[in-house]
């Protein structure tokens, strides 16, 4: 008894912080789609209608009447999610760091490895690595990024010369991706790669090391009262 009341208690905890997941997605999809409640009540009701009177007019409304809920309540959530995703994007674009932000949610199938080059003036690239082969992600000021992007290419090219490498430039000017398009380009990207030779690449990718890695910091924590000179050398 105390583990069946234990199991619904962390059920009914899950259920109400997924609630309040939801009413915070909405409150803050709403500061940029101030329309977002009416449309998603909207598409629900003409849903339940349209099955509704379908199930009126063969006969069977009670049927066709949980269908449509069912069916209503499904198009809602879709329509909610795509409509908080676009407001995310909205607000991410123009922030640095949007581009890790939206490969972080591209999905399963795809390893990312955020901030492999950057440069002084805070021009990034982060990478991807999928059955589609390996796409570079630059953002910042395009005439910067080229650069940048030309001396990763140089540098793999080393190592894993048997895969395909795709560039996007985030951006809204021509032959740039806008932010919220960055996902959907990437998953039309035909696939070349089986799963065993994305694994490869990715090892010998992650061998080669990235920004991050290749930082050098100090290992552990830094004693008390120790200074960073000027010159960049602790004493």
């Amino acid at each position: 008894m105390a583990r069946k009341a234990k199991t619904e208690g962390a059920d009914s905890a899950e259920n109400a912080g997924r609630l309040k997941q939801i009413a915070l997605t909405y409150k803050m999809t709403r500061r940029t789609d101030s329309k977002i409640g009416l449309v998603v009540a909207g598409v629900g009701i003409v849903t339940f209608g349209v099955l509704l009177g379908i199930g009126f007019a063969i006969g069977h409304p009670v049927y066709l009447g949980i269908l449509g809920f069912v069916l209503a309540v499904l198009a809602m959530a879709i329509v909610f999610g795509r409509r908080a995703e676009r407001a995310a994007f909205g607000q991410m674009e123009g922030q640095p760091g949007a581009a890790a932000a939206v490969l972080d949610r591209i999905g399963r199938g795809w390893s990312t490895t955020p901030a492999v080059a950057m440069n002084r003036s805070q021009d990034v690239v982060h990478r991807a690595v999928g059955k589609a082969g390996i796409v570079l992600v630059a953002e910042g000021n395009p005439n910067r990024v080229k650069s940048l992007l030309a001396a990763e290419k140089k540098k793999m090219a080393r190592i894993v010369v048997d895969v395909p490498v795709h560039d996007i430039i985030v951006g809204n000017d021509e032959g740039q991706v806008p932010l919220k398009k960055v996902r959907t380009k990437m998953l039309k990207l035909p696939r070349v790669l089986t799963g065993p030779q994305v694994t490869s690449t990715n090892d010998r990718l992650r061998a080669m090391g990235d920004l991050m890695s290749n930082m050098p910091l100090p290992k552990g924590p830094m004693p008390k009262g120790m200074r960073m000179p000027r010159g960049g050398k602790m004493r």
